[in-house]
């Protein structure tokens, strides 16, 4: 019986520090997903610049907090139709050697002003 507990409380443990890893690999993931979509808002409108979106993600991502998501980083592109922001980083280790990318991605059309009857 001793053998077998040797054996099973190191499984057991390594398995309670896979799933902790992936709740926080999930949550992480939901706070790119958050602020690649507020970067994504505040990108698209009309008047606005991939600046404006730039700092968007960066407030968001400074309020959601920075524990599961580690070493952010932003990418905003606004053009004339569409509007892209994308969110990369990686998840908080819990288990050692184990390095999760994360990634947050929003695309949208980019708002722009058209001439009633007019060519786009």
């Amino acid at each position: 019986m001793t053998a077998e507990l040797v054996l099973a409380v190191p499984a057991l443990l390594l398995l309670i520090l896979l799933i902790t890893q992936f709740a926080i690999w999930a949550h992480a993931t939901h706070i790119a997903q958050a602020a690649a979509s507020q970067a994504l808002s505040a990108a698209r409108v009309q008047g606005a610049s991939s600046a404006d979106g730039q700092a968007e993600a960066s407030a968001a991502l400074a309020q959601l907090g920075s524990g599961p998501l580690k070493n952010p980083h932003a990418l905003v592109n606004r053009g004339p139709e569409q509007s892209t922001v994308e969110i990369t980083g990686k998840a908080a280790p819990v288990v050692p050697f184990l390095d999760l990318p994360v990634r947050g991605r929003a695309v949208g059309p980019s708002e722009r002003f058209v001439v009633p009857g007019g060519n786009g």
